[in-house]
């Protein structure tokens, strides 16, 4: 491959090119294994897990008997008013109004500048709300102070009548209108926050965790903040980080990895082009970074845990973590963590990777391991990008049985690893501790909640008195403005109504439900392992009518080098565009030949890179005056035949011409980004949006077709075809506007005059070949390539 791409840059193609090719091969350790278990689907998946996530019997048992008194002990604290997050998550639930409501609120709120927009935005999610519903629902004091707080100001309000509290709120209302109840929301998100973060700096985080330490509990430390925009936004927060080392580190007086605080950052924080795509940037800028404030974390003997992030990240992470420990400055130091998501297909594979990288490297890494925070994006992306599959499970159930089945490996390799195991639900906590066995030691392993939310049901494990097990807490530090995505991604995570710390606080939901064997639960699905039936699959998205266009996942390794290869093959195409008018074939012998002379008084131009001038693409013959006499009397002659073609047979020339499409998506992408000087994810998303509009017109004039037995169409186009349709499209997407102009004329059973941007007339070419490849007759779709000029004289 290294071979191919040095000829092209030495064959007429720019030195710029090549290096964006080198840029797609494998970076890293090609870890094939975890790219080949990205991909599987999710049966095969689970029919892999299952037999390390099941008990033995007798394990079960007491599993089940274990998380049955740890449910019974925590709806005995809630029927004590110890509701806290978890009976707020549970009142305002996402399958309530209101809790989409405070959800559309939590995330915009802080992020609009102007009072009009905010006011906007509280009449649009408030207004319908019936927050007085849930007044009194619950018997924590928290929940229904944040409530009102909702209503009126967010200040706590001492009554003992709630009815001529409501009569207030009617005439608070009325005097102050939106502005009153921007403030009251305003204030009762920050009161809600405030349950959220353990404190606004990492003193007052110190302070405030003392009474939960004096109990057992241990620290994590997590600075609020992620995806850096800028570089002062990475610089801002690498200060943050390192104020936070080494006041924890002051803090910690000695006590070692395993018995004192620790600290977690975030990659997407320290650097603001945190991806696969500036992978050279990232190693060569973020390491250094990365490795500085491990090494501080080293001088006071602190653990230091890379936190996860988006699926998209996780390779890059992992060539990271690799490149730490095999730093010799870090040799022999067992403080280095990182967090692992159950809930990704592959991570079962990349903890065999974690375990062979700890032994080559002589390290005990500390490993979290948790169900997973970004689920709902995780879902959504892989649809709106058209990828193969996704790369989490769609069922809650599947998950969980992962984490089990991650467990036992974690457990199986305590050479390796130091396993943390991040959990809120009482029968995964009572399972791993099953699986571990009763010989519990120190340095064995540790169990993780998050600071609010969990500590009720680990106050029944951490002690000698209870079941000597110690839990650390995952406490997160920053100021209201930086709580809100980890809030908004806390409420989605626990608010959802298959999550345990949901459904706990349902006094409806029994007890055997809440202790129920995920595997058993997953064994019971018919068929076996199969996705969730209302999740669509990625090329599903618009239903049986038409499939999504297929994307890319450009952060996988493996496509990356294919596509590589398929872009470097086509390097050696020849491109031109010429006037494709029927019944004539525009002279191209000069353009051919490069001698760049007009022949039959066609101009004869070349095509350069935009992004880089020496870079030849191809050469362009613009369309005469004859040439444009010529097209017009074709279309108009073609127009009866075309439009009496049957709809059907029109769709189905689209339909296999997004095919093609797809089928040369390489050479289209190399040709797409060196004519119009488009990145790869712009040239992708521009193939992908070309496919799109050829299938939904392909689908609009089916769905538009008349009924055999006589009945009218439903309206539409197929009825009523115009006549030639010229169609102009600009420069800045040249093969999308292209093809949804051209698409949606034929479709409609209009011949077409096509002129593309005289910037990009190749792309346009190639998508005309692609057209009548697939059926549409020459005389219905002729291209006519030009200036400003050429335009003018066909709208004329």
């Amino acid at each position: 491959m290294a071979a191919d791409v040095d000829a092209a840059g030495s064959n007429g193609r720019s030195a710029p090119f090549a290096q964006f090719l080198r840029g797609l091969q494998p970076q890293g350790s090609l870890r094939a294994c975890i790219t080949a278990a990205y991909r599987l689907p999710e049966p095969e998946c689970i029919a892999a897990l299952l037999p390390a996530a099941t008990l033995a019997p007798a394990e079960a048992a007491a599993a089940k008997a274990l998380a049955r008194e740890l449910v019974a002990a925590l709806r005995r604290k809630q029927q004590d008013g110890g509701g806290g997050v978890a009976g707020l998550i549970h009142e305002y639930s996402l399958s309530s109004q209101e809790g989409v409501a405070l959800m559309c609120l939590a995330e915009a709120l802080l992020r609009i500048p102007d009072s009009a927009t905010r006011d906007a935005l509280i009449r649009d999610k408030i207004s319908n709300a019936d927050w007085q519903a849930h007044l009194g629902n619950s018997t924590s004091l928290f929940v229904n102070a944040a409530t009102w707080g909702l209503l009126i100001t967010g200040k706590l309000t001492t009554t003992s009548s709630e009815r001529s509290l409501s009569a207030a709120i009617t005439r608070l209302i009325g005097k102050g209108g939106e502005p009153l109840i921007r403030k009251g929301v305003d204030l009762g998100l920050r009161m809600m926050g405030e349950q959220f973060v353990t404190g606004q700096t990492i003193d007052e985080a110190l302070e405030h965790s003392r009474a939960m330490a004096s109990k057992g509990f241990r620290y994590s430390y997590d600075c609020l903040g992620e995806a850096a925009t800028t570089a002062a936004d990475a610089e801002r927060y690498y200060r943050d980080y390192e104020r936070a080392i080494h006041a924890i580190g002051r803090a910690s007086a000695g006590r070692g990895i395993y018995e004192g605080p620790g600290i977690s950052v975030k990659l997407s924080a320290l650097h603001p082009r945190y991806s696969r795509a500036q992978y050279e940037r990232v190693l060569g800028e973020l390491l250094p970074r990365l490795t500085s404030l491990v090494g501080l974390a080293r001088r006071y003997d602190i653990a230091l845990n890379i936190d996860a992030e988006e699926t998209d990240r996780l390779e890059i992470s992992l060539d990271l973590l690799e490149a730490l420990c095999l730093d010799p400055q870090l040799a022999g130091w067992n403080g280095i963590g990182f967090v692992l998501q159950a809930y990704q297909k592959r991570c079962h594979r990349v903890i065999d990777w974690v375990v062979d990288l700890a032994r080559r490297s002589k390290h005990r890494l500390m490993i979290r391991l948790v169900k997973g925070a970004y689920w709902d994006s995780e879902i959504k992306r892989a649809q709106v990008d058209g990828l193969e599959d996704f790369p989490v499970f769609t069922r809650k159930v599947h998950t969980d049985v992962s984490y089990l089945a991650c467990a036992r490996a974690l457990l199986a390799a305590p050479d390796a690893v130091y396993p943390q195991f991040a959990t809120h639900n009482a029968y995964t906590l009572s399972a791993v501790m099953q699986m571990a066995g009763g010989n519990f030691y120190a340095g064995q392993y540790e169990f993780q909640c998050l600071h609010g939310m969990g500590e009720p049901l680990y106050e029944e494990v951490v002690g000698e008195d209870k079941l000597r097990r110690p839990c650390r807490i995952y406490a997160p530090v920053g100021t209201h403005e930086t709580l809100l995505a980890y809030l908004v991604r806390r409420l989605l995570e626990n608010g959802a109504n298959t999550s345990f710390v949901n459904r706990i606080a349902d006094p409806d939901v029994p007890i055997e439900a809440l202790v129920a064997d995920p595997v058993d639960t997953a064994r019971a699905i018919r068929p076996p392992g199969s996705p969730h039936p209302k999740i669509a699959k990625p090329g599903e998205i618009f239903g049986a009518e038409r499939p999504n266009s297929a994307g890319l996942d450009l952060s996988n390794e493996q496509q990356l080098a294919t596509l590589a290869a398929g872009i470097s093959a086509s390097l050696g195409d020849e491109h031109l565009a010429v006037p494709q008018v029927a019944g004539r074939a525009a002279a191209s012998a000069a353009a051919r030949a490069g001698a760049g002379a007009p022949d039959a008084g066609h101009a004869v131009l070349p095509v350069l890179n935009p992004a880089d001038r020496r870079d030849l693409v191809g050469q362009v013959v613009y369309a005469t005056a004859a040439d444009i006499d010529t097209a017009c009397a074709a279309a108009q002659a073609a127009a009866r035949g075309w439009a009496a073609t049957p709809p059907a047979a029109r769709a189905e020339m689209l339909w296999r011409a997004a095919e093609l499409m797809e089928a040369q998506r390489p050479a289209l992408l190399a040709l797409i980004i060196r004519e119009s000087g488009k990145s790869l994810p712009n040239a992708v998303a521009e193939i992908r949006e070309a496919v799109d509009f050829l299938r939904y017109y392909g689908a609009q004039i089916r769905a538009a077709e008349p009924d055999p037995a006589g009945a009218p169409a439903p309206g539409g186009a197929a009825g009523a075809p115009l006549g030639p349709i010229v169609c102009i499209s600009p420069w800045n997407f040249p093969r999308a506007i292209f093809t949804g102009q051209v698409a949606a004329a034929l479709a409609a059973g209009n011949p077409v005059l096509a002129k593309p941007a005289e910037e990009t007339p190749l792309i346009a070419a190639v998508a005309v070949r692609l057209l009548r490849e697939a059926g549409v007759p020459q005389a219905v779709l002729q291209l006519l390539p030009g200036a400003g000029e050429t335009g003018a004289a066909l709208v004329a």
